[in-house]
């Protein structure tokens, strides 16, 4: 690489993890939070292309927040809308290829089987359509772009379902998961090391462009995802709280969920020559990453 991968929004759990893989692979990298670079900004984003003269942009700036997100649908819009088309803008304009981040969301969650990149986009939620008009403007404004569709995203930094399920086994004794949505766990970790298989291509390769799905191996329930983060905290813990399997409409939430959010990554592997991990394996890794050095300093203590 000619210069070095720009990381917009490297604060947020993925941005993070790609910013700590580059570094450990000696990848020149430079991250940007929000304070630092407001994507929804033309003068603040092409001023940060020309300081740093990136021979890829990331984008992993959005709106995350899928419930809020029904109340407040301009702010979702200007970050997941305005902010990639801004950034699509000002790459297109410097010849800088974007990998961009979407997700499941995009579709209705109608299918039975496992969705495909060219499956039509259905949203049934503002976050989903804030996601889904997003990929359309980087589409539309920049050639040289990959945008990454993932899944189910959780890792050991910030909020996901993960460390909410961690935090909630170590205060109840019942835990009530739905049961009839399904989806693809995938680790911050794993789309890390997709994001750099795709910066490696882009850097090189003129004709890599398009829509790829990327999740972590196998798919299951929320319930089934919640039971293997409970019995691999009771490890380190000693806790065993009781799952309780309920219905998406049992759970009471502002926004609609798709009930099925299974991703093919057939198309990746076979583009960039990289899967993920099976879910299962990288859950035991995050949570023993977690909770075994609080156990060792009681153990100490």
């Amino acid at each position: 690489m000619s210069g070095p991968i720009l990381v917009f929004g490297a604060r947020g759990q993925v941005g993070r993890e790609v910013m700590s893989l580059a570094s450990a692979r000696g990848l020149p990298v430079v991250g940007l939070s929000r304070g630092e670079a407001d994507i929804t900004n033309e003068t603040t984003v092409r001023a940060a292309l020309d300081v740093h003269r990136p021979s890829v942009v990331v984008n992993g700036a959005a709106y995350t927040s899928i419930d809020r997100g029904e109340r407040e649908a301009d702010l979702a819009s200007v970050a997941n809308v305005t902010g990639p088309a801004v950034v699509a803008t000002v790459c297109a304009s410097t010849n800088v290829p974007l990998i961009h981040l979407s997700c499941d969301y995009v579709f209705n969650g109608a299918k039975k089987t496992a969705y495909v990149e060219n499956d039509r986009v259905a949203p049934i939620s503002v976050y989903g359509r804030t996601k889904a008009e997003g990929e359309a403007k980087v589409r539309e404004l920049l050639p040289r772009h990959v945008i990454i569709r993932s899944s189910w995203i959780y890792g050991p930094h910030g909020q996901n379902f993960l460390r909410n399920v961690l935090k909630l086994a170590s205060e109840r004794d019942e835990l009530r998961m739905v049961g009839d949505q399904f989806g693809c766990p995938t680790a911050t970790i794993d789309i890390a090391e997709a994001v750099l298989a795709v910066a490696r291509k882009l850097a090189t390769e003129s004709k890599v462009s398009g829509i790829f799905h990327f999740a972590g191996t196998g798919a299951t329930s929320r319930f089934g995802f919640a039971t293997e983060i409970v019995q691999r905290q009771a490890v380190f813990t000693g806790r065993t709280p009781k799952l309780t399997e309920i219905k998406m409409a049992e759970y009471p939430v502002a926004a609609k969920r798709p009930l099925n959010c299974e991703l093919d990554s057939s198309r990746f592997r076979t583009a960039f020559g990289y899967s993920a991990a099976p879910w299962q394996h990288r859950v035991a890794e995050i949570v023993a990453a977690l909770l075994a050095p609080a156990m060792a300093k009681k153990v100490a203590t």
